[in-house]
């Protein structure tokens, strides 16, 4: 029989050398906001119930709140609706998790300052090996110390812990004293002994599970073998779903991959001009000179420019930003010119502007090429990316798009409109439709309908004021609501393609049936014609 879970420490040559730094923004969210206000305004907001909200389908929902509101009552998960119950003064705003993530990105960046490489820990934590620089702080207990002043300076509220893996770091961070080191020398089993299960970053589900079977703390688990969780946990092959798999890691019984945080930096030109330019022919000629000096920049990297971002700096101080998006990774200089051309057309120098700053904020791979000077595009006209862009600079980026399919089966919903060179994200060609009118209105458009019975063909509608009578009628085709998207309430389709007495087409629908329990009386809806 196999010995207890915990029966052991982590060996000293393996787990022995290696520090990792974890922290954990305890309230990212919260942080971010009062930043985003300024330090006055984060000041008092602690005094003010506050919650961030998400929408939802069954509304909206707290996604964090402050001090204030969560002695309020105000939790996160609950619906809005039941926090006003408690506390009717909660102020909300909404919740921002892609800023929150990119917030954490750059802070797992600026976190290198502790160590040669970080990692992040979504969604509110990052991870850092300290492995040989904690001596520059002058030992573990100084770099804790260096790091909880930093933080505290910037105004965000974290917990620390240094141990030889990231599991275990995570679980003191998370669970046990503030600003806590597990040294080499110390054996973890009974060091985090008294942390409950959930140190063990497992889902909701399974921290559920192992408390049903008593198992509460991670010393709970010393007395339990092995095997017993094995059969228990076979078929658990998720990391956050198997305790066997995250007890060996905080052990270091076995590797835990990360995926380190690379900084890099946006290619950038600028000219710092020696007298201020006034004349637009002048900035035509700059900016001909940057987009030269990012081409070969670009070439360099073996990268082309998708969005770039052209600033004017200007005598009085003001900062104009003008921003271009192309259809295809380009290092054109001079198609990248005559794009910006277009863009300063309002631009008004004033006292004059004295620098030009032009930054590739999204650059893609684009390899190196020989030129065929015999190519037919190089005499005859230009490529289809560079007309695109040109359209797109004339018309605007939302003018500029192309249909692909979706995966849905509502009509509505079975397309949708991206980049005209963007690769299609989604394929359809698992549902085989019956035929489809050759146009669809942007929203079906409610009609009058004359039947003989509520669930039998039409006989007569109204459309736009004119009246047509039906000379032939097929259907019906029935689609049902995409229940795991729409509210309870959301009703059936029957659609019918039908012909006037002019030998016009249509297709309509019918909204419900009678009876159904989802509404009253059904109603129609023409959503196509037929050419």
């Amino acid at each position: 029989m196999t010995g207890p879970l915990l029966e052991s420490a982590v060996p000293e040559n393996e787990a022995g050398g290696r520090r990792i730094l974890a922290v954990w923004c305890a309230c990212l969210a919260i942080d971010r906001w009062r930043l985003t206000l300024g330090v006055a305004a984060g000041e008092g907001a602690d005094a003010t119930p506050l919650a961030l909200i998400t929408d939802t389908a069954h509304g909206p929902r707290i996604a964090a709140a402050n001090g204030a509101g969560l002695a309020a009552g105000a939790q996160p998960g609950m619906m809005l609706a039941d926090a006003r119950t408690l506390c009717p003064d909660l102020a909300v705003a909404p919740a921002d998790p892609a800023g929150d993530l990119a917030f954490l990105e750059k802070l797992a960046v600026w976190a290198q300052r502790w160590g040669p490489w970080s990692a992040l820990d979504p969604p509110d934590g990052v991870i850092v090996d300290v492995t040989g620089s904690s001596h520059l702080f002058g030992g573990e207990v100084g770099l804790l110390a260096d790091a909880r002043r930093i933080f505290a300076r910037r105004r965000l509220t974290v917990r620390l812990a240094i141990a030889p893996t990231a599991g275990a770091a995570w679980a003191l961070a998370h669970h046990g004293p503030s600003d806590c080191v597990l040294h080499p020398a110390d054996d973890p089993a009974r060091r985090l002994a008294e942390l409950p299960v959930a140190a063990l970053r497992l889902d909701d589900d399974t921290v559920t599970l192992l408390k049903r079977l008593g198992l509460k703390r991670l010393g709970d688990l010393h007395g339990v073998h092995r095997e017993a969780l094995v059969r228990r946990f076979r078929n658990r092959r998720s990391a956050s779903a198997n305790p066997l798999i995250r007890m060996d890691q905080l052990l270091g019984r076995v590797p835990e991959p990360l995926l380190p945080v690379l900084a890099t930096e946006a290619p950038l030109v600028q000219r710092r001009l020696m007298e201020p330019i006034r004349h637009r022919a002048l900035l035509d000629r700059v900016v001909a000179d940057l987009s030269a000096d990012m081409a070969r920049v670009l070439e360099g990297q073996a990268l082309g420019a998708r969005r770039l971002e052209l600033g004017l700096w200007k005598v009085d101080g003001e900062v104009v930003v003008r921003r271009l998006e192309v259809a295809a990774p380009s290092r054109d200089p001079a198609h990248l010119a005559g794009l910006f051309g277009r863009k300063l057309e309002d631009v008004d120098a004033g006292f004059g502007i004295e620098m030009v700053r032009l930054r590739a904020s999204w650059t893609e791979p684009l390899a190196l090429a020989q030129r065929d000077f015999e190519a037919a595009a190089e005499v005859h006209g230009t490529s289809l990316a560079a007309c695109l862009d040109r359209l797109t600079v004339r018309l605007g980026a939302e003018a500029v798009r192309r249909p692909v399919p979706r995966a849905s089966h509502i009509p509505e919903r079975a397309q949708r409109w991206q980049g005209p060179l963007d690769p299609a994200k989604t394929m359809q060609s698992e549902f085989e439709f019956h035929a489809r009118p050759v146009k669809l209105l942007d929203r079906p458009e409610p009609i009058g309908v004359i039947y003989e019975t509520p669930d039998g063909l039409p006989r007569t509608f109204r459309w736009r004021d004119a009246v047509h009578t039906v000379a032939r009628a097929e259907g019906p085709e029935r689609i049902a609501p995409e229940w795991w998207r729409e509210r309870s309430t959301a009703r059936l389709r029957d659609y019918y393609r039908i012909e006037d007495s002019e030998g016009r087409r249509y297709w309509i629908y019918r909204s419900g049936v009678a009876g159904d329990g989802r509404g009253g009386v059904p109603e129609w809806f023409l959503q196509g014609l037929w050419g």
